[in-house]
Order: C-alpha cells, then sequence, then structure tokens
C-alpha cells in the first residue's frame, strides 16, 4: 500500500496557495485575499479524504484550475473563489446553500453554474455528451465566467490526462478538439487554445503529435539561428528610430503545423513558416495605430512583404477584441516569415482575452465585439427546439470561422462569418427584415439570396409583407442566428400539421392493434429513418406515409438486430483489452473483429475515409445502417467521438488476406516523356498490385493524375506510395478519401 507523507502534501498544498496570490493578474485587495483564504479552507476540508487516479490529494486539482482562472485567464477574486470550489457541491456533503450562506449568491451562481450535469435524460439517437455541451453554453446566460472557469478545468484535465485508460483519453481529447478549444478561440483566450489542442492532439494522434515534437527539438538550434538572424536586423532599425520594444520568437503551435501539413498535404520539412515573429511596442492610446504602420514600414523596408497576406486587425479588430497587424515577409533563405506587430495593450488582450478586454474598455455607447458576440449567443440559446447535435454542430462552425467586413447601404460596417450570404446578411440587421426578404442587392447588382459576401461588399436588402421564409432558405444560410429564425418560423407552421398527424397515427395504429407510446414512436423514427418524433407526425399529417408501410412496421415490430446493439453498448468499458487497441500492420491482417471478445459482426466502410486493412480504425454503430467502419483519423472522428462515445465499438483487423480493396491515389508533378509507362511498370512489375483504373492530365509542364488500384491493406499501399514518390518528376502522391 502506498504510505503517504501528509506533512509534505499539506507544505505543498500551501505553497501552491501562496502562489497562486502572487500570479493573480488582477491586482487583489484584502477583501479579496479573505475570500479566496476562505474559499481554499472550505475547499480543502472538503475534499480531505479523496485522491485522484495517479494518488495525489484530490484538492491538487482544484488549486491548478484556480490558479490558471487567477493567471492565465486574469479572472478576480469571486471566480478564483468559484474554482477552488467548483467540485464541492458534487462530490462532497456541502450544498449549494451552504456556500450561499458562508460566501454570498455570485460565489454560489458560480458554483451552481460549475456544478456537473449528472442527471440526464436517456433517450433513444440523442447526444447526451451534445446535451450537456447545450447545458453548459446556456450558463453563459448567467455568466460568462462559468465557461471561462470550465476551460481551465478542462485544460488541467488534459495537462493530467495521461493516468486515464486508453478509451477515455481518446474521448476526453475528442471533446476538448470538438468544443472547448473553439471556445477558448472564440473567448480569445489563445495561448489556453494552444494547449489545448496540441494536447488534444497528443491523444487523438499520438504517433503524429511524437513525431512533429521531435522534429521540432531535432530543428530548434537551426530555428532559433534564424530568428536571431532576422531579429538582429529589425534590432538595428528600431532602435535607431528610438523605439520601445521587445521581440519575441515563438514556434508555431504542434497543432497548427499538423493542421498546415493535413491542408497542404506535405510533410513537416515542407511546412516553411513554422513560427512567427512578435513586436510587442509601448505607446500611449493615441499613437498606437501610427506606431503600428511606422513598425510596419522598418520591416517592409528590410523584407519584402507578400501584400495577399497583410492583415491590418487594428482598423477592424476581430470580434474577440484582437488587435494586431500581421505581416508576411520573405526571410533570408526564401522562407516566409510571420511578424505580428502589436502594442502592449494589443498584446495583453491577446494573451488574456476576456479579462483584459474588460479592464482596457473604455466608457461610451458603442458595444465590444465579444459583447455583441455574447448577446448573439444568448439569442441562440433561447431557441431550444434544434436537435442537441445540430445545435453544437452549428455553434462550434460559428466559434471558428474566419470574419468578414461588410458594409449596410448608409455605410454601417458589420463583422460576419466567412461564408455568409446576403440573406445571412438580412437576418444580422434583424430577424424581421431576415424574414420578409425578397431579394438583395451586393454592390448595386441584384444577386440570390444564397451569394457568398466578400469584405469590402456594400448590400441592400429588398423586403416585403408577403414574403415569408421557405424551407429551402435553410439551404441559403450558414450562420445559426439565421437557422435558428427560418427553423422557428417553419416549426410553428410544421407544429400544426404535426398534432394533427398524431391524431391521425394514433387511429391508424389502433387498426393494427398497437398503442402509441414512446417507445413505439422511437421505434417509427427508426423504420422510416427519420431524425425526431416531430418528422414522424409531420410526414403522416401531410399524408406522405402510406398505410402499406405502416403495415410492414407492424410485421417487423420485434427487431432482434437493435436488440443485439442495445446489449454490446451495455458492456462494461472497463473489460476492454489492451489489446484490442494495437494494430499490427502486416500483410496478414485484414479481417476486421468486433469489441473485446473479437464478434464477426456485419458492418459497412465508411465512404467519408473509405478505410483498408491496416488502417486504425473502430466501429460506429448507426441508427439503420447497423456498424460502420471509420478510420480513427477520419474528419468525422472527433465529432463521432465527443457527440456518440457510448456507439463507439473498438475494432481490429486479423488474419484472412483474401479480400482487396480499392485505394483512389492522387499525384501531382512535372510533366515527363514516358511518365505513364513508368507509372505502370511500378505498379505492376514490382508491386504486384492491380490497377483498375489510371488518368493523367498535363498543363503547362505540371501534371495530375488519379489512379485507383486494388490491393490487401495498407501495409502494401504504403509501399507503393514510397516507390512512385521515387519516379523522376513526381512531387506528391496522397491518398484520397472520397469515391
Amino acid at each position: 500500500m502506498l504510505e503517504i507523507d501528509f506533512e509534505k502534501e499539506n507544505k505543498a498544498i500551501l505553497q501552491e496557495y501562496k502562489e497562486l496570490l502572487r500570479i493573480s493578474y488582477q491586482t487583489l485587495t484584502p477583501e479579496d485575499k479573505k475570500l479566496i483564504r476562505k474559499a481554499f479552507d472550505v475547499a480543502m476540508d472538503a475534499h480531505k479524504d479523496q485522491r485522484r487516479k495517479s494518488g495525489e490529494a484530490y484538492f491538487f486539482h482544484p488549486i491548478a484550475v484556480a490558479k490558471i482562472v487567477a493567471s492565465e485567464i486574469g479572472l478576480g477574486a469571486t471566480a478564483i473563489a468559484a474554482a477552488l470550489m467548483h467540485d464541492v457541491v458534487e462530490d462532497t456533503p456541502i450544498k449549494l446553500e451552504d456556500i450561499e450562506r458562508m460566501f454570498n449568491s455570485k460565489v454560489a451562481q458560480l458554483v451552481e453554474g460549475l456544478t456537473k450535469i449528472s442527471k440526464v435524460q436517456k433517450e433513444m439517437n440523442v447526444s447526451m455528451q451534445a446535451e450537456n455541451f447545450r447545458k453548459m453554453l446556456f450558463t453563459l446566460n448567467d455568466d460568462v465566467r462559468v465557461i471561462l472557469i470550465k476551460i481551465a478545468d478542462r485544460l488541467h484535465n488534459m495537462q493530467t490526462l495521461d493516468k486515464m485508460e486508453d478509451y477515455k483519453q481518446v474521448k476526453i481529447a475528442s471533446e476538448t478538439l470538438y468544443i472547448y478549444a473553439p471556445l477558448a478561440h472564440r473567448l480569445g483566450l489563445y495561448k489556453i487554445k494552444n494547449k489545448l489542442e496540441d494536447l488534444g492532439l497528443k491523444y487523438t494522434e499520438p504517433s503524429i503529435y511524437n513525431d512533429i515534437v521531435s522534429k521540432i527539438k531535432e530543428t530548434k538550434e537551426e530555428q532559433d539561428a534564424y530568428i536571431a538572424a532576422i531579429s538582429e536586423v529589425l534590432k538595428a532599425a528600431l532602435d535607431e528610430e528610438k523605439l520601445d520594444y521587445i521581440i519575441k520568437g515563438r514556434p508555431k503551435s504542434i497543432y497548427s503545423i499538423y493542421r498546415k501539413m493535413k491542408a497542404q498535404g506535405v510533410g513537416f520539412d515542407e511546412v516553411y513558416d513554422k513560427f512567427a515573429l512578435r513586436i510587442v511596442y509601448k505607446s500611449n492610446p493615441q499613437e498606437e495605430k501610427f506606431l503600428a504602420w511606422k513598425i510596419y514600414s522598418i520591416v517592409t523596408d528590410h523584407y519584402r512583404p507578400s501584400p495577399s497576406r497583410l492583415r491590418d486587425w487594428i482598423s477592424s479588430p476581430k470580434t474577440t477584441g484582437y488587435e494586431a497587424l500581421h505581416i508576411t515577409v520573405m526571410g533570408p533563405k526564401g522562407r516566409w516569415v510571420e511578424v505580428q506587430v502589436r502594442s502592449e495593450r494589443m498584446d495583453e488582450i491577446a494573451e488574456k482575452g476576456y479579462a483584459a478586454h474588460y479592464k482596457y474598455k473604455q466608457g461610451g455607447s458603442e458595444e465590444s465585439g465579444l459583447d455583441i458576440w455574447l448577446n448573439l449567443l444568448k439569442e441562440a440559446l433561447e431557441n431550444s427546439e434544434t436537435n442537441a447535435v445540430d445545435f453544437v454542430e452549428d455553434f462550434k462552425m460559428n466559434l471558428y470561422s474566419k470574419e468578414i467586413f461588410v458594409f449596410t447601404p448608409k455605410g454601417e460596417i458589420k463583422s460576419l462569418p466567412k461564408g455568409a450570404t446576403s440573406l445571412d446578411f438580412a437576418f444580422s440587421i434583424h430577424s424581421e427584415i431576415g424574414i420578409r426578404t425578397r431579394g438583395t442587392r451586393v454592390n448595386g447588382k441584384l444577386v440570390p439570396l444564397n451569394h457568398e459576401l466578400k469584405s469590402g461588399d456594400q448590400i441592400e436588402i429588398i423586403t416585403s409583407q408577403y414574403q415569408k421564409p421557405t424551407i429551402n432558405w435553410l439551404d441559403y444560410v450558414t450562420t445559426s442566428r439565421a437557422k435558428n429564425k427560418i427553423k422557428n418560423v417553419l416549426n410553428e407552421n410544421t407544429k400544426k400539421i404535426a398534432e394533427e398527424g398524431k391524431e391521425i397515427l394514433t387511429r391508424k395504429l389502433k387498426h393494427l392493434k398497437i398503442t402509441l407510446s414512446e417507445s413505439v414512436v422511437n421505434e417509427l423514427v427508426n423504420f422510416f429513418k427519420l431524425k425526431t418524433s416531430l418528422d414522424l407526425f409531420y410526414r403522416v399529417g401531410v399524408g406522405a406515409i402510406e398505410n402499406q408501410r405502416l403495415k410492414d412496421y407492424a410485421s417487423q415490430k420485434s427487431n432482434t438486430f437493435i436488440n443485439f446493439f442495445k446489449n454490446k453498448i451495455k458492456r462494461s468499458a472497463s473489460n476492454a483489452s489492451v489489446e484490442i487497441h494495437k494494430q499490427v500492420l502486416n500483410s496478414n491482417y485484414d479481417m476486421l473483429v468486433f469489441g473485446n471478445d473479437q464478434d464477426k459482426l456485419d458492418y459497412k466502410l465508411s465512404t467519408c475515409c473509405n478505410p483498408i486493412p491496416g488502417d486504425e480504425v473502430f466501429g460506429f454503430i448507426t441508427i439503420n445502417e447497423g456498424i460502420k467502419v471509420h478510420k480513427k483519423d477520419c474528419p468525422n472522428a472527433i465529432s463521432l467521438q465527443s457527440n456518440y462515445a457510448y456507439r463507439i465499438i473498438q475494432a481490429k483487423w486479423i488474419d484472412s488476406s483474401q479480400q482487396e480493396f480499392k485505394a483512389i491515389l492522387h499525384i501531382t508533378g512535372m510533366d515527363t516523356i514516358g511518365l505513364t509507362n513508368k507509372l505502370t511498370k511500378v505498379i505492376s512489375d514490382n508491386m504486384n498490385v492491380n490497377i483498375q483504373s489510371i488518368s493523367l492530365s498535363g498543363d503547362a509542364g505540371i501534371f495530375n493524375g488519379q489512379i485507383a488500384v486494388i490491393v490487401q491493406n495498407n501495409t502494401i499501399l504504403k509501399r507503393l506510395i514510397d516507390n512512385i514518390k521515387k519516379i523522376d518528376g513526381v512531387d506528391k502522391v496522397t491518398r484520397e478519401y472520397k469515391n
């Protein structure tokens, strides 16, 4: 049994407490320190008998969360106290009323928001995790600090995730990449967002993460020398102008390098902008903009800029409050380098987000970007009709979207997410204008309602009191605000028809000797491949479901297939064998088995990522199509793991090498004579692989090609790709995941 040195542990806890007060971003008054000390004592006493999986005292976790809240996010004493007590109501005998009595209603309100949701109704085809996300976001209606403390809680959980079982690591890391990192990004917590993304990658793609980390270490000396060379040149020029500044050279985050590698289809060495230079200067508010452009002028005097990659977020700040000039210049050795120019105030807002934003907020009537965004979010949350998964997907899309800036006919500037349409613009002005939109003009020209807007466009909305939204409008908009408003209007009519449909369905089922109940409704929704009971009743109401189909349902009411999977889902994940996680990449491993018992079940290979033997995979239990098999790095993997963890079934390949699989390769390079012959020779002669189709096209000395090959497994495919890359003129070979 593990022996615990309680005296040493208590000393360490007190040391952490002293550091908490020392690193606080806000200046703490004596009253603030009393509040924090009281919360510290209450939480320490409440958690005194609890320990984490690592064996350390549980109380180290709340202190770590409080330190992130105090220093990295920069909140005040009330939030620090709430962070110290964020688990006491859920995990200890202390009640919410006790906290309100001992402290005040504000601290109690924050702790209430932070108490995890434990009683969620489990419905068929409803993601409990998505429902939890939605409930968590609802706390924004009360106080944005709840979300900020939750982000700090998640960051510390990610930092200590190595003690968890593998399958839990993947689930928690997927949730982090899916919702928490975008949330941190949207609230301007860029430093925390980078940490969450890097840690998320560490557990969802460990081999890729470790490979990038080791390559960063290998090239560190060279990168440092390169940054120093540029910095020396700029320092001399900036000193000559007597500017007060500091230059920081920083590597890009591991996740951003990974994202570039994936987006560009290149290896680590081919990603050139792996670091950025940041110039932070001192300035009074009146001269901030002038000095930023002065520094821009100095930088571009020495290094040639790329005009298309200039980003001016000083004239038009992001809605997160972020301000900076981003310049991309051609550095020594022909490499692009990003230079960020910020004042100390801008740098503080970029680092701390919300807290610094309010510290520097000037009095005045104009709402700040963050306030506008929070108000729009609260408005979106009021619409609780949306399916939880759809809601989270829409919300997530609006979190991460880049911004464009457009103008009203009177010249007022409006910020919209990139990809927004002219109809989105109408709804951003006012929901009533959106609903009555008959047409739109962009830069004086009549355009369709789904016309995608670009920065600098001027939009005029033409309305009619007789206009009403149609179902097609949902395809014309991208913002969740517009979608929610359109759905609300459509739902009013749909609900009336659905109510009539429910009565009709009750009568029809009665004739078939079936009583309408919740379980019968769920079965019918699955049988007709619909999403909700409202869809079912509506279709019955408009006569889209024929009597014969209801009779078919009645005859197939006992469905053993669904019962079988219900039992599968209920199996305890704790019994999962470690072996199931290990993939053996061998030419004989090409039959899939599922679960700890290695069951041979019917499955379909997912078309979104087209897995082949040897790929690391998992099974996903769908409602209507049985098990679908996805690659672990499938574009949809994070969303599935995050929203539907309870429907993931572990999978691995076992020995049975008779089956063959199709893989599509995309090849680019310089056009050379006899290239087709070389390709077919490498594929058929050397690799013993069958070619299903080959298509090559050349244009001005560059060729693009697509080859469909039949292979037995991933090992053979990887060897084939390596050999094709050796052909003279071939630049890139990538595997395509779409049919």
